[in-house]
This record gives C-alpha cells, structure tokens and sequence, in this order.
C-alpha cells in the first residue's frame, strides 16, 4: 500500500492493526476500534453480530407493516453510512429502530399508507442528521450538559432493562425451557471457556438453542406455546417450511415514500429517543474502550439520521445504534470495527438471499429468549457502570428522584396517551429523567443564588442567636460544627 493512502483511510476508518497474534483479546486487553483479530475470527465475529441484530431487526419492521428483508438489507447500508460519518472511531451496528413504532401505529390508525409512513420517518431522520451537525458544530459539551453522568447511565439502563418485556413477553413464553438452557450455555460458554471460543458464547449459545429444539420436535413431538404474533398453537418448534419456499437471490421490495405533515408530527417525538439512545450507546461504548468518544458524538447522532432518512427513502424502516451488539461487544471484548463491516457486509448479502434469510427467522423464540436475556441485562449494566466511575451521589434527591421515577416508567413499558399522540417505554423514561433531573437542579440553583431580602437595620434571626452580637456589614463566621468536617480545626491546628 502506497503512503498517500495511510491518510485517506484513517480518515474512513478502514485501516486496521492486527491485535497480539490474532487469535484473541490478550490477558486484561481489549481489541480497540482501529484494531482486528485475524480475518476468519473477524468475519466469525461479524456472523454473531447478524445473529444478535436479527432477532429485533426483523420483527420490529413486521410490526410496522415494513418489509423484513429490506430491513435486514438496509441496516447492512445503514452499518456502512454510520461508520464511514463516524470514520471507524464508534464501533457499532445499525438496526431498526423500535421508537418509532408508536408513532407508525398511530399514523396507520389515521389510515396512513405505508409510503406517508417512510416519509415521516425520513423527515424524522433528516431532523436527528440536523441535530447532529449542531452537537458537531457546537461541541459535545452541548449534549453532555443534558446527559450528565446520572442521566446518562439511567439512559444506557433504560436502553438495556426496557428490553426485558421483549424477552419475558414474546421470546421466552414459546419454550421457556429451551430459553432457559440456551441461557445457562451462553453464560457458560462466557465464563468457563477459554480464547476465542469465549469471544463467541452468543453463537455457541445459538447453535446449541437450534439443535437442541430440533432434537425435541423428535423426541417430544411438536410443543403447545405461543407463537411470534402471540397465538397458542400447537406447533414446531423449528419450521423450516419457509425455508425450502424461499428463492436463494431475489431483492426485496422497494418503495418510495410520500410527505404528510401530520404523518411527520406523529414520528417527530422518536427523535429525542434516538438522541438519547445514540448518547447513552455512545458513553457505553467509550465506557467499554476505555476512548473519550466526545468528539464524534454529534458525528454518530448525523450519521445515525443519515442512515434513517436513506433507509427510508427506499421504503426501509427507521434505524438506530442498537444495544444488541453492543452487548455481544461487553460479552466479547472485540471493539473492532472490521467485525462490523463484516457483519454489514453479511446482512447486505442476507438481505439478498430470501432463503437465508428465512432460515434464520426460523431461529425458535426459545433460543432467541435465552440469548437476549443476557445481553439486555450487560447493556442495563453498563448504565451502573457509568454511575460508579463517575460516583454518582444517590443520597442527592436531585440526583435519586427523577431517576426512580423515569426507569420505572422506562423499564415498565408505560405509555402516556394525548389524543391521537402517545409516548412510553424508552423515550418517555428519558423525558421524565432528562425533564425532572433539569428542572430540579435548575430549581436548586435558582433557590440557593436569590438573594434572601433583609430590612435595613434588621439583624438576622436565628434560632438561639443574639441579635445584637450580629453585624449587617459582614457575614457571621462559620461555627466549628457548622463547617464541613474537612475544614473543622483539629487539636494541634490554628482556626
């Protein structure tokens, strides 16, 4: 490679160091953005981050009425957009995002269209790419001053734990006790195994989910359980039927969108969700590498709305940073960003390839149930995490009450309805945390800066003061009990 290319690919972020020997993170390291492990471990890596995406990825867009394999292929352009805006400095993976999914329900019971549906949302994606420039322009300083420590680790909470109903409502109900085995090998496969196998306890956790709910349609017969729509059936657990249907190379289906001002207004509200989720994945990642990611804050927040209003443009669903990965990073120690080209590179190809893609869809709940149950729960962690650096003060009613508050709102998937607009889960936990933590503090500042009027020639009173021993002209000095225990004379000392 020619020296003149050096720079041109730092500055796309796609030159990278190999790491040790390649084979695996070394004792207490951890494999930086701008460096690799060896092309098949990469491209192996990459494989497991499709497969963590995938579950959420393709249901949210069926949910929305969208098309699945479009999402799929489309998050691929997305990962790409993302990493080139971010020039490889934010290791992470694009998906569909589910905060839009409140507004998109709203606009179809209007009897919106599927095409004022992408246009919104690419209206919303231009907004979030706009929002970006100005954090870029005018410093992170402008984004850290709403997402403080406090409030940004209840963020990267909110982001983690609000995922739990996912698993407790739709994955883990259809076999919970192929969900439960599944759970206790990724665990396993974490702690106990060594190297690179470790690296990939998601997948290990995978494959061993599949074979094993394949093994008891054989043995055990079909189950009785719910299904992905949430109906009781007695079914399979794995359903190839699709599978053999599906064509091997087909594209999916595109559309181009149509502007509705009422439509956009519905949508409009998923952009503070997405700024506080492109925040909060943003200082978990930084917290993981151990990089200050300040920087390129408004970089990944532009490149995410980039990403969305492209997606959308096309017929393609909203997209966002998606904690599903960042999870498989916490459990893998492998930041690269060639592990995430691999996996766009990966999804462009399922996205593709219908029949690959059906049979991943085809993946059992159940073991879709026991994967996800850990890595919701690392990324909730990562939220704590922040809060212990930085040594967040919860005997502070500023600091504890909001942030009680908006997690439980979060956490609880509860929705706060006006009319024909509602928002709930994630962003209306981020609202009330960003909101009452503001306002608070706000409020204790403007409380402790007013002046308290004194009428000429009137002494202050205090309880147990006399006031003529109280002079107007100057402050009375600090009693030893009154000062902070640092600053109380000591024996031996000089007041």
């Amino acid at each position: 490679m020619k020296d003149t290319e050096g720079p041109e690919r730092r500055r796309l972020g796609v030159g990278w160091r190999l790491h040790g020997d390649g084979r695996a993170p070394r004792p207490g390291a951890a494999v930086l953005p701008h460096e690799r492990l060896s092309w098949p471990r990469t491209l192996g890596l990459g494989a497991q981050h499709v497969v963590a995406m995938f579950g959420a990825t393709f249901v949210f867009p069926v949910v929305m009425g969208l098309d699945p394999n479009l999402a799929i292929m489309m998050s691929g352009v997305a990962t790409v957009l993302f990493l080139l805006v971010v020039q490889g400095r934010v290791p992470s993976y694009l998906g569909t995002s589910a905060s839009f999914v409140g507004g998109v329900a709203a606009i179809r019971a209007a009897g919106g269209s599927t095409a004022q549906v992408t246009g919104a949302i690419v209206v919303a994606g231009l907004v979030l790419a706009a929002v970006g420039l100005l954090v870029h322009r005018m410093g992170p300083g402008l984004v850290n001053r709403a997402f403080p420590p406090v409030v940004a680790g209840a963020v990267v909470l909110l982001i983690g734990l609000s995922l739990a109903p996912v698993v407790a409502d739709i994955y883990w109900p259809q076999d919970q006790w192929t969900a439960l085995a599944t759970m206790g090998v990724v665990i396993a496969a974490g702690v106990l195994l060594s190297g690179f196998w470790s690296r990939l306890a998601v997948f290990v956790g995978l494959v061993f989910g599949y074979v094993l709910s394949w093994v008891l349609d054989r043995v055990a017969g079909p189950i009785t359980a719910p299904g992905p729509d949430g109906k009781v059936t007695t079914h399979a657990r794995v359903q190839l039927d699709s599978v053999a249907s599906a064509d091997w190379f087909g594209l999916p289906t595109l559309h181009s969108p149509s502007f509705s001002v009422s439509a956009a207004l519905l949508v409009l509200p998923g952009v503070i969700a997405l700024i506080a989720e492109n925040t909060g994945h943003v200082k978990a990642v930084g917290e993981m590498t151990g990089e200050n990611l300040d920087p390129v804050l408004g970089r990944a927040i532009a490149g995410d709305g980039l990403a969305t209003a492209v997606s959308a443009a096309v017929g393609g669903p909203p997209t966002t940073t998606y904690a599903e990965n960042i999870g498989v990073m916490a459990a893998t120690r492998v930041y690269s960003t060639a592990a995430y080209w691999a996996a766009a590179a990966a999804a462009l190809a399922f996205g593709l390839c219908p029949k690959f893609g059906a049979l991943v869809a085809a993946t059992p709940g159940g073991v879709l149930g026991g994967i996800t149950v850990v890595l919701y729960g690392m990324i909730g962690l990562l939220g704590a995490k922040i809060w212990i650096k930085a040594r967040v003060d919860f005997s502070d009613p500023v600091n504890l009450v909001p942030i009680a508050a908006g997690s439980v709102l979060g956490i609880g998937g509860v929705t706060v309805t006006l009319g024909d607009f509602s928002v709930g889960g994630i962003a209306l936990g981020t609202v009330v945390t960003l909101l009452g933590y503001h306002l608070l503090a706000a409020g204790r500042r403007w409380g402790t800066q007013t002046p308290v009027p004194v009428p000429a020639g009137d002494p202050v009173s205090e309880p147990g003061l006399d006031p003529a021993s109280v002079s107007t002209s100057s402050p009375r000095p600090a009693a030893a009990e009154d000062r902070p225990e640092q600053f109380r004379p000591t024996a031996g000392t000089r007041p």
